[in-house]
């Protein structure tokens, strides 16, 4: 499998000869997760379950930062302290992301939980004179790694006339960030130079570290993390351990709106909780796959009423694949060799276009044809159980690596359903279809569509939607 690599600006071939350890930057607990979020989360979910399909261990972190300024500030305006107000956000984290059937990490490690592994990682850069303390704090002297900006690849001046360098007068240089910042407010931890906290870039460093080891396989992010958070990680990782801080850097691309970028200054940002009431978890994690996981992508009610047909044929063929005919009743002719030689080759596009820098809209034509050639099939003769069995494993695989879920009919449900259904038929064999059709009606208020066929119908059970507002 080869991933483009930022650092490198190549694709790079990932090692799987042992586990594959991937470092990805979650999310600061200060307010709700929003859709930017979601897209990050979503392709690497995906990339860890590819992985896992091909037999590949793969150990995957993702931690909270759960102590920062902007925590603190919320947690003023609540009148509540900055504890509670983190552990709300992750709570909520988890049951925004549990609904868009992302897979636990393997571990959560929070900020909080690590100071000491932080406290020993800057006393390291003292030691080996790549930081220093100011009147204000600790900070790393960005002069002291001569390869800073190899990542953003821009050049010091580049830097300094750029927007996002904390401004601090005891500072030694205005490219120099903080590693631990003295306060006395709460919360803060004693350190050998003062009770403070942690610098933002820090708690990675040790966190990634601590799980995961030196030269790790993939760390990876939203590409507005490239610089200042994983350009200053760098930084202070090598200068610690000597050696390159990830095999592979992996950067996802923003969720737009009208082409502009999503913020919180803008007003323009879609709650994770806001996107599932209006179109559900499966259209969301189709859209958020929707482009090369590079390259941003504009949220719009138009893409995503588009990604809804698309997922109703992907239901149909559910529905189609699992209520087969016996194979008794149907000629041994109907099952196709030369169908089963296009599913092999859809399967094998489908990894192929995985294994190439992770292009998921290949991946997603290949699936997308499997459903399409199987709705046509249904739609000309009947799907034998034969048929069914050898179809079957290929297209839960492919959704298992998508993330995507079927809605399941419960079976006080289909016994409700086909009393129904056989009333229904009565009516249609009586000429009442009018009748017939209300019905239709009320099976359909309970979220089934029905899909007629010359000898039988079969029930659809449609994930539930509302419309963007």
């Amino acid at each position: 499998m080869k991933i483009f690599d930022t650092l490198t600006a190549k694709e790079k071939e990932l090692d799987v000869t042992g586990t594959v350890r991937i470092y990805l930057c979650g999310v600061t607990v200060y307010d709700e997760s929003h859709i930017g979020h979601a897209r990050t989360i979503i392709v690497f979910d995906t990339l860890r379950r590819f992985l896992e399909s091909q037999g590949i261990k793969v150990k995957f972190i993702q931690n909270f930062t759960d102590v920062d300024d902007k925590i603190i500030n919320r947690a003023k305006e609540e009148n509540i302290s900055p504890l509670e107000l983190s552990s709300k956000f992750i709570t909520r984290y988890f049951e925004d992301f549990d609904r868009l059937n992302i897979k636990r990490a393997t571990e959560h490690p929070k900020a909080t939980d690590n100071i000491p592994e932080m406290i020993e990682l800057i006393k390291d850069l003292i030691d080996k004179n790549y930081a220093y303390a100011s009147k204000n704090g600790i900070y790393f002297s960005v002069s002291k790694f001569k390869e800073y900006g190899k990542l953003s690849k821009k050049r010091i001046e580049d830097f300094i006339s750029g927007a996002r360098i904390e401004v601090d007068e005891t500072k030694n240089d205005p490219l120099d960030f903080a590693l631990w910042k003295f306060a006395d407010d709460q919360p803060n931890w004693p350190s050998p130079w003062g009770n403070g906290r942690p610098g933002w870039h820090i708690e990675c460093s040790a966190m990634s570290l601590k799980y995961l080891g030196e030269n790790f396989e993939i760390h990876g992010g939203g590409r507005d993390l490239i610089f200042p958070h994983h350009e200053n990680e760098i930084a202070q990782s090598e200068s610690h351990t000597g050696k390159n801080f990830a095999k592979i850097w992996m950067h996802v691309g923003m969720v737009t709106i009208n082409g502009e970028k999503m913020s919180k200054s803008l007003g323009n940002t879609k709650s994770i909780d806001h996107v599932l009431k209006n179109w559900g978890p499966n259209i969301i994690r189709l859209f958020c796959l929707s482009g090369h996981y590079s390259k941003p992508i504009d949220y719009s009610e138009e893409i995503l009423k588009e990604t809804i047909v698309k997922w109703h044929q992907v239901e149909n063929c559910y529905a189609e694949l699992n209520s087969p005919e016996k194979d008794g009743s149907v000629r041994p002719s109907r099952f196709s060799e030369f169908f089963m030689k296009k599913v092999d080759s859809i399967k094998q596009e489908f990894n192929d276009a995985l294994n190439s820098d992770f292009n998921i809209p290949l991946a997603f034509n290949a699936f997308f044809r499997l459903v399409k050639e199987v709705n046509n099939f249904a739609a000309s003769q009947d799907i034998s159980q034969l048929f069914a069995k050898n179809i079957v494993p290929a297209f839960e695989t492919m959704l298992e690596i998508l993330g995507l879920r079927i809605s399941k009919i419960s079976d006080e449900e289909r016994n409700t359903i086909n009393e129904l259904i056989k009333k229904r038929n009565e009516f249609r064999e009586q000429k009442q279809y009018q009748k017939a059709d209300e019905i239709r009606k009320q099976i359909s208020n309970m979220g089934i569509v029905l899909i007629d066929h010359k000898n039988k119908t079969l029930l659809l059970k449609q994930e539930k939607m509302g419309t963007e507002s």
